[in-house]
């Protein structure tokens, strides 16, 4: 059984995508995600390197809190509450949905296993 199929059941990554993709419908609050997914993304792995240099937590640890910021305040535009808040698998598929937005912005189209976008 993989991973996937273990955190979503049998439902599509997809479905959970459209169903994220409801609650950020506002344009302000679509910016504010656009930015402050990949901050709290790319932050993750910088902590992982962050003991190995002096001083250097600061700089995920500003990514993480500034990308943070970003979704409440664009949660708060949209007047709906972050996903996450009713399953704690939305915090997975946020970035999903990032992808998808930017490849489709950029003109690309971005599948899934299953071939749909």
């Amino acid at each position: 059984m993989s991973l996937s199929r273990t955190i979503f059941r049998d439902v599509p990554v997809d479905t959970w995508v459209d169903r994220y993709e409801t609650s950020h419908q506002n344009p302000v609050n679509r910016v504010f995600h656009t930015f402050g997914i990949p901050m709290i993304a790319v932050s993750i792995p910088l902590f992982l390197l962050a003991p190995l240099i002096r001083g250097f937590w600061k700089i995920p640890l500003s990514l993480f809190t500034l990308g943070w910021v970003c979704q409440f305040l664009g949660h708060a535009v949209e007047g709906k509450p972050p996903e996450f808040l009713k399953d704690w698998r939305f915090l997975l598929v946020g970035l999903r949905w990032w992808l998808r937005t930017i490849g489709t912005a950029n003109g690309h189209e971005c599948t899934t296993a299953n071939g749909r976008d």
